[in-house]
């Protein structure tokens, strides 16, 4: 990853800066599929994740001067399109379900991960994680699994779905996650644990109905 001190990102981000079109182009070339489907996993729905993208390429070069390098222009691009996703989402979602305004962001809390029921009185597993060995393979792989993981995920609490979003949709490391969300890495671990203890435990009931 390139980074400020890489002689290679100096000179992209000179590049950049001084209007040069296509290190602009290659930016776009590298991270705009990317930034498309993170947002389309924020938003949920193309014309809004379009806009996102579109606003933040458009912040981008208007912040171009004010980036200091102290991050991977990666990580920048990507904190800039989580800012406007989370502001879009929240525009999109002013009108809440009456419950919903109980509905509490656990994912910080000391709830178990997985249910207690599954243990016996000794504290080991009386009801283990289920095998996926006798699922057919086009079955785990199929459109229609990888849906009820999109599914799952949009039904985890915001900060756990941040997280897994983007560690495991948009392929970031753990260190890169906490930085984009200013969370500790203990706090990024356990959001990511969380949610996906949870989104194992819905393709369980899936797979394994």
């Amino acid at each position: 990853m390139r980074s400020v001190g890489d002689p290679s990102f100096d000179s992209e981000l000179e590049a950049l800066r001084a209007g040069d079109e296509a290190a602009f182009q290659s930016l776009i070339q590298r991270y705009h599929g990317p930034m498309f489907r993170l947002a389309m996993n924020y938003v949920g729905d193309r014309g809004v994740a379009e806009d996102v993208v579109q606003e933040s390429w458009l912040t981008c070069l208007r912040s171009l001067d004010r980036f200091e390098g102290r991050s991977s222009l990666k990580t920048w691009l990507f904190g800039i399109l989580v800012n406007v996703a989370r502001s879009r989402r929240r525009k999109e979602s002013r009108i809440l379900p009456f419950a919903s305004l109980w509905r509490r962001d656990d994912s910080d809390s000391h709830r178990p991960t997985v249910d207690r029921s599954r243990f016996g009185s000794d504290g080991m597993w009386s009801d283990g994680p289920r095998s996926w060995d006798n699922v057919p393979e086009s079955k785990v792989l199929g459109a229609e699994t990888l849906q009820h993981v999109r599914s799952a995920i949009d039904t985890l609490p915001p900060k756990q779905r941040e997280v897994i979003l983007l560690r495991d949709v948009a392929g970031f490391e753990a260190g890169e996650v906490s930085a984009l969300l200013g969370i500790s890495p203990a706090n990024e671990r356990v959001r990511l644990h969380r949610a996906r203890a949870t989104v194992r435990q819905k393709l369980e009931e899936y797979l394994n109905p």
